[in-house]
């Protein structure tokens, strides 16, 4: 594995963190769009549906430009690169939130599973599972149910 492979992953880790922290779920959907998103509860496929996944589930503040006032922290991330032109990463996430009525907290930690493709144009995201491990008060963050991130 090349450092520059492995820079070229990690920065899909982190590119990834940076547009939920913005909102910006049709960035989301055009980073995961050649592959796959989910967790245990099942996956999606494609960009519209996992642009859609985040639009429906994910509140945003008009206040703050349509963020969902989090910030999606990675941690440990491990890379490991085939020869195949496949790669696959491990990480721990931790994301925090303040909103005017929440002080600053963690709402929920887990780990990210990621498998990638390289073709002409780099490395992309095939697939990202969401393993959640902890879960705080995601009550300003979600638009669903949070008892279906947990069993």
């Amino acid at each position: 594995m090349s450092l520059a492979d492995r820079l070229a992953i990690t920065d899909l880790l982190y590119r990834y963190a940076e547009l939920m922290d913005a909102g910006d779920f049709d960035g989301v959907g055009a980073l995961l769009g050649r592959g796959s998103f989910g967790g245990e509860q099942g996956s999606v496929s494609g960009a519209a549906a996992i642009t859609k996944l985040f639009f429906t589930t994910t509140r945003r503040y008009r206040e703050t430009g349509g963020t969902p006032r989090t910030r999606h922290l990675v941690l440990n991330p491990v890379v490991e690169v085939a020869g195949d032109g496949t790669a696959s990463a491990r990480s721990t996430f931790c994301v925090v939130q303040a909103t005017r009525q929440l002080p600053l907290q963690p709402i929920v930690v887990g780990r990210y599973r990621d498998t990638f493709g390289r073709d002409g144009h780099g490395w992309h995201f095939s697939s990202r599972r969401v393993d959640v491990e902890m879960v705080g008060d995601v009550s300003a963050h979600l638009l669903m149910d949070p008892g279906a991130l947990s069993d």
